[in-house]
């Protein structure tokens, strides 16, 4: 088979580098790709947010077989929903599926409605309503854009003099655009041993009929170590998750995976694709942060290289709603990303440095933002390369990781040091 990927992005090249372990995969296509993905597949210029430019490029190249839709923005216009329209295979949600991640209101609502656990919230669409009730309710709170924002669009906000300013930004100065006409207002969660809170994500297989979760992985949002600094797309993972335990996968089954995916059944909006549960471990139980509708970024980094079993056999199980029909099985051990970022990333930061890449030993490097310039390497992007290291455990993944970038250079790069590191003791 003939497969193309859409995105650019550290996500992408993670995805195409599973399914290049596919035999049944002749051909790898990618649009827009970067550099490292044109290492491994057909980079496809054409901007995949013109959905007509996408179906003029499908229909002009019938000898691709699948179509795999990865960023949200995309799924979020009904990329899935157009290509399936002219006969196209796809892994990817509908528009009206991909709803659970465009809107955060449309997502609160459903959790409230079918007793999903999460945060009280509030959404408003009028800013002086919005002010009146974050002095009601005081600090610490949790502002949240209601619609896509690269992943940056959550504000954590420790004082009352935060949360005003937190809601002039995205509601009257637009930081995230229209993704800010409506918020979400949200109790600041508390996790049970550590605080802000002990946060997991956990990707999950679903069909709509039967819904497989993938090991779990651990984010860092904030850009500085110790979780300190602005919000992020994410600057590093690692799997396995220390506190996950077989208790709390069931509890997430029972209480969370399972009743979202029959929530969105009953709201006619059946889920086919990758479901991202971003979760964290409370006084009060697992509760759910967010839903994504496709593979995390960078969780994909460290989840995919994990897994035994052939992805382009899962996706289409998925397309055709077969998946309890697939053996999904993983490797033991640990994985650990460490994302290499532009200076001034996620604020202002200057593409065109030439990057150097010397030993990196058995690492995998995934390129993220990256392009050929001049027949050099270079970034283009706030978040440039991700250093992916497997080890028997979490600390031995780690140090080969970190061992791999101080062999990578490039003027201004920055990254956290202390990926992997959290909830260590627990």
């Amino acid at each position: 088979m003939n497969v193309l990927v859409i995105g650019n992005g550290g996500r992408e090249h993670a995805i195409l580098q599973a399914l290049k372990k596919s035999k049944r995969v002749e051909k790898l296509y990618c649009m827009k790709g970067n550099a490292g993905t044109a290492e491994i597949a057909e980079n496809v210029d054409v901007d995949f947010m013109n959905i007509d430019a996408v179906l003029r490029f499908a229909k002009g190249n019938p000898q691709i077989d699948y179509y795999v839709v990865t960023p949200d923005d995309p799924l979020a216009i009904g990329l899935v929903d157009a290509l399936e329209g002219i006969g196209k295979r796809c892994f990817g949600p509908n528009k009206a599926a991909a709803q659970i991640e465009a809107s955060k209101a449309f997502a609160k609502q459903l959790m409230e409605k079918y007793g999903i656990p999460t945060a009280q919230s509030a959404t408003f669409d009028n800013y002086g309503d919005a002010l009146e009730y974050v002095r009601k309710v005081g600090a610490p709170i949790v502002l949240k854009a209601d619609g896509l924002a690269l992943g940056k669009g959550v504000l954590l906000c420790d004082s009352l003099k935060q949360a005003e300013e937190g809601l002039k930004e995205i509601m009257l100065d637009k930081a995230f655009g229209a993704a800010g006409n409506k918020i979400v207002i949200e109790e600041y969660m508390r996790g049970l041993k550590y605080t802000p809170g002990e946060e997991v994500s956990v990707l999950a297989f679903t069909d709509g009929k039967t819904i497989v979760p993938m090991i779990t992985s651990c984010d860092h949002k904030r850009a500085s170590d110790g979780d300190k600094g602005l919000n992020t797309g994410g600057m590093g993972t690692f799997s396995p998750c220390p506190f996950w335990t077989e208790e709390l996968q069931g509890e997430v089954y029972e209480k969370i995976m399972l009743p979202t995916m029959n929530a969105m059944n009953a709201e006619g909006r059946t889920f086919k694709g990758c479901l991202y549960f971003g979760l964290m471990r409370t006084d009060k139980g697992m509760k759910v942060v967010e839903y994504n509708s496709r593979f995390g970024d960078p969780e994909t980094q460290v989840v995919l290289p994990m897994l035994k079993t052939d992805l382009l056999d899962i996706f289409e199980a998925v397309t055709d709603g077969r998946l309890a029909d697939i053996d999904i099985q993983w490797e033991s051990g640990a994985c650990v990303c460490v994302v290499l970022a532009s200076g001034g990333y996620p604020l202002h930061y200057v593409k065109g440095k030439e990057i150097t890449i010397g030993d990196i030993g058995d690492c995998t490097l995934i390129h993220a933002g990256t392009a050929i310039k001049d027949g050099k390497l270079v970034t283009n992007g706030g978040r440039v390369l991700d250093v992916v290291a497997k080890g028997a455990d979490i600390e031995q993944a780690r140090n080969k990781a970190y061992a791999a970038v101080k062999n990578i250079h490039w003027e201004g790069m920055q990254y956290r040091s202390d990926i992997g590191i959290k909830y260590r003791d627990r």
